[in-house]
């Protein structure tokens, strides 16, 4: 099992970003999927989910409305385009495999970074 992020990046606050995670190894069709970020000294914080088939969808509160996970089970790539971005956002992101309401794989993440 392999998931590989990439799209981070540094941008100025409004801006936007859009994250993948490439995944092979395993029938990416099968598993729902997340995505986590981290900030140094504090653990992951979840930030959206998204069902096997693409639907549903569901965020964290202080990314609803900006944030848009997606999926493309063709390609076993998964997405997340961030708009309107907040200094808050600035994290390591990384995207996860959900099996059984655990997350048991996780990407080696990519830094988003909002500044001025």
């Amino acid at each position: 099992v392999q998931l590989v992020e990439s799209g981070g990046g540094m941008v100025q606050p409004g801006g936007s970003l859009k994250l993948s995670c490439t995944v092979s190894g395993f029938t990416f069709s099968d598993y729902q999927m997340n995505w986590f970020r981290q900030v140094p000294g504090k653990g992951p914080e979840w930030v959206s989910n998204i069902n096997n088939d693409g639907s549903p969808t569901y965020y964290a509160d202080d990314v609803k409305g900006r944030f848009t996970i997606s999926r493309d089970n063709i390609k076993n790539i998964l997405y997340l385009q961030m708009n309107s971005l907040k200094i808050e956002d600035t994290a390591l992101y990384y995207c996860t495999r959900e099996n059984d309401h655990v997350s048991d794989y996780w990407g080696q993440g990519t830094q988003v970074t909002v500044s001025p």
